[in-house]
């Protein structure tokens, strides 16, 4: 195929230049397999890192991980003009292992990178780079060397502003007693020069931080500057960034303001980066799908002329024992690939049925309690307050993983706590037998299960019942642990359809083994019986 002649490349490359970044994504994988269908190496290797770098820009990490690993062979190191896109494809990787944490392969990456950048500029832009990984793994000595050799070179002013702010920051983070104001404050006046709006991001946050612990009423002015930049780029991240600084250094009543507006947009985020991985994982399985499917209707015609053949050389038996056979091989091939798209579908579904799990839990659930908290406790502070924002937002950035599930060593103190932080003037929490000799056998899912199933009856007693009172009785009977919940609320009829909430608690019970019953009489309140084995 000569070279420039793949329609579906040049349109996923008009979609990637106007932002259409989906779009692209989905041309940049038809053309691919155009690119494959002729044996164009370098064609294929330039769509998996277009669709790895966007894919890095929506937030897929570990999908922009995979696709640059899958590129890297089908680049020919020995061809110079090919090293421009192996320099883009490393430097992919050392962003996504950076973004992901694992600063020691970033450092990797970006030196893979390097050997195959020519050009003096983009060279110190790694090194800057590799800098910034040593510094985010504690070894600020490396970062703080690598910085000054790059400031001893020949620097635009964007270039020498970014590596200054670097390396002035990196040198408080390691003597706290330095006077890092200076040169933040320099670098700072010349991406204002600049116009450097990204940069005076980065410059703002340093400020902010640096000035925290000794000047707060200035570290607040440059946190409000920072913020109001990150809403001029509609960045989320930075905008996140900000109000996490926001939250900490503003009035108690300003906080909550700011806390509200901060689990609003990481939820928005959080969602729209689950939606793209969904998105962009779908494309790909249907582009497979589709080449199996046309791979098997070559496999057909093949036999299908094959047995031909054989009718015209061979007997009337031996061509009826090959329909035969070939009819066999057909419906068992069929039904194995049935097997497989059906197992391959139920996979996404349950990926997706977790996700949307977790979602509740963890971002529905968890925010609801914490907002109940700030609401009925009048005394919480601004501290509790960050607590509990850094600890919902560690759960909201692991919610795409599996981790394993830990015994808590305080359970009892865990779920009384939970269940008091729903009480209020309007609202009387009792609770009853909740003791350690009652837990001491349940394992991590059991504890696990038992919270969230408690936390949702919680938050519907409190978004729906009505009521002013509210039991817990616990007890252990027959090597199983029996929890009775009553409220004086308006109840549910029988009619009444669960909605997710109580289904999940359902399945959850039936995680654990367990059995759920409900006595309500609508307007009389509602008595729930659990119970379910100790471990």
């Amino acid at each position: 195929m000569p070279h420039g002649s793949n329609p579906l490349y040049d349109k996923a490359h008009v979609f990637n230049d106007s932002g259409v970044l989906d779009s692209a994504f989905f041309y940049f994988n038809q053309a691919k397999d155009i690119f494959s269908q002729h044996g164009d190496s370098l064609g294929v290797g330039k769509c998996l890192l277009n669709m790895a770098m966007i894919s890095n820009v929506k937030g897929d990490d570990f999908g922009a991980q995979e696709l640059s690993l899958s590129a890297i062979a089908f680049f020919n190191p020995y061809k110079v003009d090919q090293h421009i896109y192996i320099q883009s494809n490393y430097n992919n990787l050392g962003m996504t292992s950076y973004n992901l944490g694992d600063f020691s392969r970033a450092i990797e990456f970006y030196n893979m990178a390097g050997k195959y950048t020519p050009d003096s500029a983009n060279v110190l832009i790694l090194k800057n780079n590799i800098a910034n990984s040593y510094r985010r793994g504690g070894d600020f000595q490396k970062s703080i060397s690598m910085y000054s050799h790059i400031l001893s070179q020949k620097l635009s002013g964007r270039e020498f502003a970014r590596t200054l702010s670097n390396f002035a920051y990196t040198k408080w983070l390691q003597n706290p007693g330095y006077n890092a104001a200076p040169e933040l404050i320099k670098a700072l006046k010349i991406r204002q020069k600049e116009n450097d709006l990204q940069g005076q991001i980065s410059s703002y946050t340093f400020l902010t931080d640096y000035f925290s612990s000794h000047n707060p009423k200035r570290a607040l002015s440059c946190a409000n500057r920072l913020y109001t930049i990150a809403k001029k780029l509609n960045h989320p991240n930075d905008k996140l960034e900000a109000l996490q600084r926001l939250i900490k250094l503003s009035s108690e009543s300003q906080s909550k303001k700011y806390f509200t507006v901060h689990q609003d947009l990481a939820d928005s985020l959080q969602t729209a980066r689950n939606a793209a991985k969904n998105q962009f994982a779908l494309i790909r399985y249907e582009s497979e799908k589709s080449k199996s499917d046309n791979l098997r209707l070559q496999k057909e015609n093949r036999e299908k002329t094959y047995q031909v053949n054989q009718q015209k050389i061979g007997t009337y038996f031996i061509v009826s024992l090959m329909i035969i056979g070939g009819s066999f091989a057909f419906y068992f091939q069929k039904k194995r690939k049935e097997r497989l798209m059906l197992s391959a579908q139920n996979k996404i579904k349950e990926a997706r049925l977790r996700t949307s799990k977790k979602v509740h839990d963890v971002v529905a659930n968890g925010l609801y309690k914490v907002m109940t908290e700030i609401e009925n406790q009048s005394g919480i502070g601004k501290e509790e307050i960050l607590d509990r924002l850094d600890l919902m937002y560690q759960k909201s950035r692991d919610i795409s993983y599996e981790v394993e599930e830990q015994p808590s060593e305080n359970y009892v103190h865990q779920l009384n706590t939970l269940m008091k932080s729903f009480e209020s003037e309007r609202i009387q929490v009792g609770v009853k037998g909740n003791s350690e000799d009652l837990w001491i056998n349940a394992n991590a899912q059991v504890q696990n299960e038992v919270e969230h199933i408690l936390q949702e009856l919680l938050v519907n007693m409190d978004k729906h019942s009505q009521a002013t009172r509210v039991t817990f009785i616990f007890r252990q009977q027959d090597g199983r642990i029996y929890i009775t919940y009553q409220d004086n609320g308006t109840g549910i009829s029988e009619e009444t359809v669960f909605n997710n909430g109580l289904q999940s608690t359902g399945n959850r019970i039936k995680n654990i083994h367990g059995e759920i019953t409900f006595d309500s009489k609508l307007g009389k309140g509602l008595q729930i019986e659990m119970s379910f084995p100790i471990s």
